[in-house]
């Protein structure tokens, strides 16, 4: 249920850069970005999500689950936040380029 909730709102958003990265029409952050998003998600998306990304307070963040949900839905996810539950909205803080390069990299499998 809840992932056809999220499905609707992602249906429902507007916006260009997010359009653009639910494409995955993104360019690549510099290597030094790179490894500030890595520290990011090991850090900060870890203290929900298990330290290990192995799942928390928040589900895990493992290649194995996250390589079948769509990846509008988890740009979203990440983008807008999850009403209702302890998931931020990162917008404000990431762009758009690095919110496609978190989920491609989480899709792929980060070590």
């Amino acid at each position: 249920m809840r992932f056809r909730r999220m499905t609707a709102v992602v249906a429902g958003m507007s916006g260009l850069a997010l359009g653009i990265v639910a494409e995955g029409v993104t360019a690549t952050p510099d290597a030094a970005r790179q490894q500030q998003l890595l520290h990011l998600l090991k850090q900060d998306c870890g203290s929900c999500h298990g330290m290990t990304l192995k799942g928390g307070l928040g589900p895990d963040l493992l290649a194995s689950r996250l390589a079948a949900l769509p990846r509008e839905f988890l740009v979203a996810t990440i983008a807008k936040g999850r009403p209702g539950t302890p998931m931020p909205p990162w917008e404000t803080l990431l762009s758009a380029d690095d919110i496609g390069w978190l989920v491609d990299e989480l899709q792929r499998g980060v070590e």
